[in-house]
């Protein structure tokens, strides 16, 4: 799905993200996990404000930015729980 993303200069000059634009919506980024550098892109892990994890590609030739993957913040804990980990203690 193609997107818009705002970046911003983070330490060290590394482009970090800020926001995220598609089917209407605006996302707060709130943290910047990871990114990487793949053969033909970049890669970005990211997450919002609730929880909601997103990991977008960057064609830095065409300045093209793609969310290739979403996870939502109740599938995240559904995952941790169904393996094994258990918060209460």
């Amino acid at each position: 799905m193609k997107v818009r993303v705002e970046t911003y200069e983070g330490h060290g000059g590394v482009d970090m993200l800020r926001r995220l634009y598609f089917d209407g919506r605006e996302i707060e980024v709130s943290s910047n996990l990871d990114q990487w550098h793949g053969a033909d892109y970049r890669y970005f892990k990211v997450k919002d404000a609730d929880g909601n994890l997103y990991v977008l590609r960057h064609d830095e030739g065409l300045a093209d930015w793609d969310l290739i993957m979403f996870q939502s913040e109740e599938a995240l804990e559904r995952n941790h729980h169904s393996q094994g980990f258990d918060d209460s203690a």
